[in-house]
């Protein structure tokens, strides 16, 4: 017989391969009894959940990013600072805002990189007071 020694079905004739009720003892939920086998079917988290969660954060941290650089930049305009600098806060902010309405449309991932992206700017502008 040719093939490795593990397949499937070995020189004896026995099947070698494991079911999936081999795999868990052949529990099923219904037979289920201990509170902690319970709580590891209850574990999985609904996806929409989590969605909805990173949708929430994108679009609350892209507002307050937001406000800190409007902020910024109004209180940079109105210093000795140049111009240069509280024009960099505010196109910052506005990176920042677009990041927060994508974010609240789902958009996610593109959000958090415009998000970095303003953070980044305004960090930047500062660099030139």
């Amino acid at each position: 017989m040719s093939g490795r020694g593990d397949s499937e079905i070995s020189e004896t004739g026995e099947d070698r391969t494991e079911t999936p009720e081999d795999l868990d003892g052949g529990r099923d939920l219904e037979d289920v009894e201990d509170l902690e086998d319970v709580e590891e079917f209850e574990d999985v988290e609904d996806p929409a959940q989590v969605a909805r969660r990173a949708r929430w954060t994108a679009a609350v941290t892209g507002s307050l990013l937001a406000l800190a650089g409007l902020a910024a930049s109004m209180l940079r305009a109105t210093g000795s600072a140049p111009a240069l600098v509280p024009a960099a806060y505010a196109f910052g902010a506005a990176v920042c805002a677009l990041g927060a309405f994508l974010g609240s449309r789902g958009r996610t991932r593109r959000a958090l990189w415009l998000l970095i992206a303003g953070v980044m700017v305004m960090a930047l502008g500062d660099q030139f007071d």
